[in-house]
């Protein structure tokens, strides 16, 4: 059943939504002009590391950047100091002027002037991690890429205070050129690692990982290195998956399973062409799907799927996208999303879905109508997707879809102008949106079950906060997944602070009902946490580490409180653990692995050192 976009709250900040009020109010202009934003508050901020030669560009512009060059080179920014250190001054803020948002209320959808205004132009995404020693650039760092409707880096202006959500990495590589492709995936098995005990090949073979541990500490696990000759400019990672006592990542043109004990390879399925996009998630039974490149030439794409099963540590049915249709429609971008047993893919105009155990085709775009250009997986298929319009006034809708049969079991529409952006949480669903004309403007939604708008997330007047949104560089596309720094439960949508230098962070649980805040819990100390998901009904949060601190994993009860420490990882491999560039991370069963989101070098030598994914645990 469609539904269209709610009536604004009434009766002042933060109203609660009414799920059967009748038709909304369009859009309204300010009284006044849009005045800029003031200079942000808070703490300075860096630009990120430079990058190595051949690292990769980013594509076409993005609403929270400046216009980028093409697909040349970008600029070399100077390099950051290590996290925990003091920041450089910061910058002016951006085009995103303050005006009222998509609901009539008398400031914008949180109630006060400018919603998420002021983006900065921020430099360009290096595409790799600066050369040189480990902690360049914060631990956050080095994700400034740009994305056409998807999320990346923003500086985002709450009623004279301000939003600042960490760095999107939507990226692309340059392809080798080579002229002929490798025989089909073939599984291997390998080993190369430290577990610590300076008998691998993470670190200095005199080097123990555990030597400087101290009573309380955890363990490390393992440290590896990087095993594999990149192109000239590097590659990502996707990942990391856990299944069992694996822990799987893809890079380049291998996806690998490694001991989730001492980090062995357990096993490798060799690719015949680079990985350039996957499923964020695994299914219940392990399953993952990859997209593949079709070829080996500049002029290839990112249209093969290929399926793996994580727990077997085999390659299962491999397929060609089918050939899309419409506009542009060559140079889609397909993202992937996981949803019970169907694959989603979506791309352009064009969407698709597959049986994740067979990939035999369960439906396709629809026929009339507004069309899914992307989905976020998970326990609900959630499709953002785009209705025939005026190019400067879009009109999208936030669906539910059967994943048997690509149906929409309910559609929500945003006020004309407004785009999906990210889904933060597929269930409870909250969702990001922005607009893009005639002044740029970013909102955060909540709706209930059956579509119908639920509350918007009232942000505050002096906050920073920072959502981090990844996935693989998507130009003619978008990627709804993938977002670190917030998590949901049935009651709160949860998002940290961001805090000056020396100053702990605080996690702020939202109301769901009525968008605004419910409690605040304060990391302590000098302590920085990043929400990751909900585990056993707490907030599960990622200890930040800092030049001499070693980060940690622990949980905040859903009514607030102290985080309480599941693991704290050791002072002495502080360095190590803030090295990763762009680092992605995973938590199960009481181990906590990160891993490099991305591994590039100056050189061959350099690229054999890179540390690729480090394990934790008691």
């Amino acid at each position: 059943m469609t539904q269209p976009p709610n009536q604004p709250p009434q009766g002042g900040f933060g109203a609660p939504q009414d799920p059967q009020q009748g038709t909304p109010q369009q859009p309204q202009q300010p009284a006044q002009p849009p005045q800029m934003p003031p200079a942000p508050q808070g703490p300075p901020q860096t630009p990120p590391p430079e990058a190595p030669p051949g690292a990769p560009a980013p594509g076409y512009g993005d609403p929270q950047q400046p216009p980028a060059p093409g697909y040349g080179y970008p600029q070399q920014p100077p390099a950051q100091p290590g996290y925990g250190y003091p920041q450089q001054p910061p910058g002016q803020p951006g085009p995103y002027s303050q005006a009222p948002g998509p609901y009539s209320q008398p400031a914008g959808p949180y109630n006060q002037p400018g919603p998420y205004g002021g983006y900065p132009a921020q430099p360009q995404y290096p595409g790799a991690p600066a050369p040189g020693g480990g902690g360049a650039g914060g631990f956050f760092k080095g994700r400034t890429g740009i994305v056409v409707a998807a999320s990346a880096a923003a500086l985002l202006v709450v009623g004279g205070g301000t939003w600042y959500a960490l760095s999107g990495d939507d990226k692309k590589d340059d392809k080798p050129s080579v002229s002929k492709s490798s025989d089909d995936p073939k599984p291997t098995g390998s080993a190369s690692v430290d577990q610590g005990d300076g008998e691998g090949t993470g670190r200095e073979g005199d080097d123990d990982l555990n030597a400087g541990r101290k009573d309380g500490e955890a363990k490390v696990l393992f440290l590896t290195k990087n095993d594999t000759d990149l192109p000239r400019g590097g590659a990502d990672v996707f990942g990391p998956w856990v299944t069992g006592d694996t822990v799987v990542k893809a890079m380049y043109r291998e996806v690998a399973g490694y001991s989730v004990a001492d980090g062995s390879k357990k096993w490798s399925v060799s690719l015949p062409a680079e990985v350039c996009s996957a499923t964020v998630q695994s299914s219940a039974d392990g399953k993952i799907v990859v997209g593949v490149m079709d070829g080996l030439t500049d002029k290839a794409k990112c249209n093969d799927l290929q399926m793996i099963d994580t727990k077997a540590g085999k390659a299962g049915w491999k397929k060609p996208i089918p050939k899309p249709s419409g506009l542009f429609a060559s140079l889609a971008d397909y993202t992937l999303s996981i949803s019970g047993k169907t694959l989603a893919v979506g791309g352009g105009s064009n969407s698709y879905g597959f049986d994740l155990a067979s990939g035999k085709q369960l439906f396709g775009k629809p026929t009339s109508g507004c069309k899914p250009y992307a989905f976020a997986g998970g326990p609900k298929l959630i499709a953002g997707a785009r209705c025939d319009s005026d190019p400067d006034k879009p009109k999208h809708q936030i669906q539910q879809i059967d994943p048997s049969t690509g149906k929409p079991q309910w559609t929500y529409s945003t006020p004309e102008g407004w785009e999906v952006s990210k889904v933060y949480s597929v269930s409870p669903l909250v969702v990001s949106i922005t607009q893009r004309k005639p002044e740029k403007k970013w909102s955060i939604i909540a709706l209930t079950d059956n579509g119908k708008l639920r509350s918007q997330i009232s942000g505050g007047k002096n906050d920073k906060f920072q959502p981090r949104c990844g996935g693989a560089f998507v130009v003619f596309g978008s990627n709804l997944e993938g977002c670190t720094g917030v998590a949901a439960d049935a009651k709160h949508f949860y998002m940290a602070t961001e805090t000056e230098y020396g100053k702990a962070n605080e996690l702020v649980a939202f109301d769901l009902d009525s968008g605004k805040e419910a409690w605040r819990a304060p990391a302590g100390g000098e302590r920085k946490m990043t929400p990751l998901r909900m585990e056993g009904g707490k907030v599960l949060v990622y200890m930040q580490p800092s030049y001499d601190t070693g980060g940690g994993v622990a949980v905040v009860e859903p009514t607030g409180g102290a985080p309480k420490t599941l693991l704290q990882h050791p002072a002495s491999t502080a360095q190590i653990e803030n090295s990763f560039y762009s680092p992605q991370m995973a938590f199960a069963e009481g181990r906590f692995f990160i891993a490099s989101g991305r591994v590039s070098a100056a050189n061959d030598k350099e690229e054999k050192e890179k540390k690729t994914m480090m394990g934790f645990g008691q």
